[in-house]
């Protein structure tokens, strides 16, 4: 079992940054690629960015590429996302996901581990 915990989350202003953050307990967490997603009301839970689990691969929805970073520290067994530039419509719950796997997943269904989520809310 991992545990996932969120934070980070907050109201900003159209053009600012948020750093969210992931820590995860448990079963060897450093062993897991874990990911990012998002959902905002009435919409589907989508992918954002994803880190694998030895750090040397990450992937980007295009819809974030160039604005947001994904990195981990595995010491620390958390995992981050550098959010720059943000806009209205990347206002959502962000959620934190992990799965025991050598490869990127990409999809909600392929994640095995889930938090509890962090909201985050962008003003125009």
């Amino acid at each position: 079992q991992v545990q996932l915990v969120e934070s980070g989350g907050g109201l900003v202003q159209a053009g600012d940054s948020l750093r969210l953050s992931c820590v995860a307990s448990g079963r060897t967490p450093s062993r897991y690629a874990m990911g990012w997603f998002r959902q905002a009301p009435g919409k589907e839970r989508e992918f954002v960015a994803a880190h694998s689990w030895n750090g040397n691969s990450t992937a980007y929805a295009a819809s974030v590429k160039g604005r947001f970073t994904v990195s981990r520290d595995n010491a620390k067994n958390t995992m981050y996302l550098q959010m720059n530039s943000l806009k209205p419509e990347d206002a959502a719950v962000y959620y934190c996901a992990a799965r025991r796997v050598t490869v990127i997943p990409t999809t909600p269904n392929e994640y095995d581990y889930w938090g509890q989520g962090t909201q985050v809310t962008v003003s125009s």
